[in-house]
């Protein structure tokens, strides 16, 4: 009987443990523009998801519609195409509900983290929206705040089919966070212009004000609706705060999340917070941050602080250890969106990219006007992508190295088997690449911003060249780094 009693122990906390790795998933970061060195705003994003997966990177390309043409959710429910559709950068993880993100050519960038609530009886209508939702702001959003709006209405018509979640919507002018709760509730709020917001798989939002329509959007009811489900009370409660209200208590207070927050705003506030103490919605920086400031945050471990259980990577990865990390060894890939003003609008945007773990690849720059991606960033087209995503793959596609993801997931996977002894050797030959990118493609926008004005179809193809050229470079000395140690 003990011994029942004890599988039954295991085979409890193995499950625990699995179940709430999918609420463990992704990182992101968001300064307004004047937080920012060059007045830029700036996303950063970690992508979580558990397992040996495939990232693909498809150019969607802008479209003009016939009033007949129809988008069809996942549920099956359909809904009338836009007439006009903008090309878009799309990330996709193929098989995931809830881990592509996308930019469009106007600028506009949409992401995601989970953060689960503790709706447990939320209205959904025709199956509800999840997976959709993202593409579809994308398709249809100029602004960062006409994108949430799009989001909202979707939420509120159909119901939101996931636990929670928080969408990070940004453009070059403003950063926004919606939270999305399970069923027709969300509420949105403008990170401010001055601020740094970041996200760990928990809700942020505190104070609601739909009264302030500069900074917040949201369901009217969603104070109400707290009321009567009895997770509120005026008066014994004091001030509504939605983070403390609407959140799974586990996720909320879950360790793991609040140590992740923290280490983001350790790294980048004027003052400080101590891990103790309330973290806020957003906070001054202690800097004008550049990028490879944000390049930096998303390949942390807690080095040089007492939460790197790694030692200094004495015992190993730091990427798979208790304490969860920024950069782990489920991040699949990782993105800073530099998102300006002033340039030529084909390159006033530009994500910087980098597949699998951030700490043993490089970042390098992809324009949305580009026409095409380069050969090796994807198994299908985007038509096939998107028709085919949810069909299971074939196994022998994790590891075709026709793609350029296989060489750098099997990279961080042989860094991580030697860390200690492999991560300076990688971390050279990408920092050298990266401090090569920043001079290069200065110099080089130069040449295209001059060549969009004079003959824009040569332009988009220069550009589309000098992309798929640092591609490939990026992908050679990835696989050299890798000759070097097998």
């Amino acid at each position: 009987m003990r011994k029942i009693a004890y599988l039954i122990i295991c085979l409890f906390l193995a499950s625990w443990l699995f179940a709430g790795a999918d609420d463990l998933n992704c990182f992101t970061i968001v300064t307004g523009k004047e937080a920012s060195a060059d007045g830029s705003v700036l996303l950063a994003h970690n992508e979580d998801d558990v397992g040996r997966l495939l990232v693909n990177i498809h150019k969607v390309p802008a479209g003009e519609h016939r009033r007949s043409e129809v988008f069809l959710l996942k549920s099956g429910v359909v809904l009338p195409q836009s007439a006009t559709t903008p090309g878009l950068l799309w990330l996709e993880i193929p098989g995931s509900d809830f881990a592509d993100s996308y930019i469009n050519e106007h600028g506009v960038v949409i992401t995601s983290d989970a953060c689960p609530s503790r709706e447990d009886k939320g209205e959904l209508s025709e199956g509800g929206i999840g997976f959709s939702l993202r593409r579809l702001v994308a398709e249809r959003a100029k602004t960062a705040r006409e994108g949430v709006r799009v989001a909202g209405e979707l939420i509120s018509r159909f119901g939101y089919n996931s636990s929670g979640r928080t969408y990070i919507i940004a453009d070059p002018g403003e950063g926004w966070l919606l939270h999305a709760v399970k069923g027709k509730h969300w509420v949105a709020r403008r990170v401010p212009d001055n601020e740094v917001a970041v996200i760990a798989n928990r809700y942020t939002i505190t104070r609601v004000d739909l009264d302030d329509k500069d900074h917040f959007q949201g369901s009217s009811d969603i104070i109400e609706y707290a009321v009567r489900r009895g997770w509120y009370n005026p008066q014994k409660d004091g001030e509504f705060d939605f983070a403390k209200t609407y959140s799974d208590p586990g996720a909320y207070g879950d360790m793991r999340n609040i140590m992740r927050q923290w280490r983001g705003c350790d790294l980048l506030a004027a003052k400080r917070p101590k891990l103790e103490d309330p973290l806020p919605f957003s906070f001054k920086p202690d800097r004008k941050f550049r990028l490879r400031d944000l390049f930096k945050v998303l390949r942390d471990h807690y080095e040089g602080t007492k939460h790197d259980l790694s030692d200094r990577y004495r015992n190993g990865t730091p990427n798979a250890g208790k304490n969860r990390t920024i950069c782990s060894e489920s991040t699949q890939y990782a993105f800073v969106a530099h998102l300006r003003s002033g340039l030529p609008a084909e390159i006033a945007p530009v994500l910087w990219l980098a597949l699998r773990r951030p700490d043993s690849n490089a970042f390098s720059p992809w324009y949305v006007c580009m026409e095409n991606t380069p050969g090796g960033s994807s198994r299908e087209n985007p038509e096939a992508s998107w028709k085919n995503h949810f069909t299971p793959l074939p196994p022998q596609a994790l590891e075709d190295a026709g793609l350029a993801f296989t060489a750098y997931a099997r990279l961080s996977e042989a860094v991580d088997r030697q860390y200690r002894e492999r991560i300076a050797k990688a971390q050279k030959v990408w920092r050298n690449f990266e401090e090569f990118l920043f001079e290069d493609l200065k110099d080089h926008e130069k040449e295209f911003a001059f060549l969009l004005k004079n003959n824009r179809s040569l332009a988009r193809r220069i550009i589309d060249n000098y992309i798929h050229g640092l591609e490939y470079r990026k992908w050679f000395l990835a696989s050299d780094l890798l000759k070097e140690m097998r």
